[in-house]
């Protein structure tokens, strides 16, 4: 549910590995795969194709068609409680859905919206960009990783088939919280303008993303939560590594850096082709997370209103400089 970059992608592998698989999105997405099938490539070379045939293409859930084994929903954050209540009218209660979204309040809403659907929070650690029509492409690695449940082990297999290794967590709350540190890149990436390796190779737009990660931090300490680690990396170490001199951090973030040239943040490919973007789903998040306990996130605030408060007018991109001064950081690099 939600067949975008993500969605498209995460269907098409389960596909590929012989998974039946209906893909419900925006005609845009599916009438490319209903003509051509639909390409997968990775940062390591591999590459499928899945027939159209083999996929079932449809742009909202089916009301005349037995209830799926699982439900994967991957729409934008803005239309997860749309999204959920289309699912509650026509699948039976006790559905299985597992929530692959940006954030860490998707699966939440989407439960209260649909209280009679199973929906279980999960975490994509890669970037997926839509290269070209029918042509998703996966630019950086991990596994996906979901809140235990009885529903999901016998899926593990299967994912495991598509190349797409399931971690179970008893608690997934952290996970979730060390990759919405991660995103918090997202939005620095979109107003860049650049491709994401080029811009994590940039000081300038490192420091602002360490900024928004500090503030992250102080909220996520005032509140008890201790995000989990990702990319091998202590969060609390991650702003210091960001500021580090270019030349020490191409070092150091080795492995973070195992990204090919083709990957870009999706909220880069929002804010290209005029959509609303997931900003207050991580930026807005953590502003509303420092609130609740006396504290403010004024660069993430700040961050909202530089990709909201504009639209539907486009985001301008922001050379490192210039991003550094919106967020009020003194002493710019580029």
């Amino acid at each position: 549910m939600g067949a975008g970059a993500v969605g498209g992608f995460v269907g098409g592998q389960l596909a590929a590995a012989g998974v039946p698989v209906t893909l419900i999105g925006r005609p845009r997405l599916l009438q490319p795969i209903a003509q051509s099938g639909l390409t997968l490539t990775d940062l390591d070379g591999r590459r499928r194709h899945v027939p159209a045939g083999q996929l079932k293409l449809l742009q909202a859930p089916p009301t005349d068609a037995p209830p799926p084994a699982l439900v994967l929903l991957a729409v934008k954050s803005g239309a997860t409680a749309e999204a959920a209540a289309s699912l509650a009218r026509v699948l039976p209660e006790g559905t299985p859905v597992l929530s692959l979204q940006n954030g860490v309040a998707n699966a939440r809403q989407a439960q209260q919206v649909a209280p009679g659907l199973r929906v279980l929070p999960g975490m994509v650690p890669f970037n997926v960009a839509e290269l070209a029509p029918a042509h998703l492409h996966r630019g950086t690695s991990g596994a996906l990783a979901a809140q235990d449940d009885a529903a999901l082990r016998p899926w593990l297999p299967a994912f495991a088939r598509a190349g797409l290794p399931l971690q179970l967590h008893a608690d997934l709350a952290p996970v979730q919280w060390g990759k919405l540190l991660l995103n918090l890149n997202n939005p620095v990436n979109a107003l860049s303008g650049l491709p994401l390796r080029a811009q994590l190779l940039s000081r300038g737009y490192r420091r602002c993303h360490a900024a928004l990660i500090e503030e992250a931090l102080a909220a996520l300490r005032a509140a008890g939560i201790a995000p989990a680690p990702l990319a091998g990396v202590p969060p609390r170490w991650m702003p210091a590594l960001l500021r580090l001199p270019t030349p020490l951090f191409r070092r150091i973030a080795a492995r973070s850096l195992q990204i090919d040239d083709k990957a870009r943040s999706s909220m880069a490919d929002d804010v290209a082709l005029g959509r609303r973007t997931e900003v207050d789903a991580l930026c807005g998040e953590v502003v509303r997370l420092a609130r609740q306990h006396g504290l403010q996130a004024p660069r993430n605030a700040a961050m909202v209103q530089l990709l909201d408060g504009a639209w539907p007018q486009p985001a301008t991109t922001l050379d490192a400089r210039a991003l550094q001064a919106a967020l009020g950081l003194r002493g710019a690099v580029t």
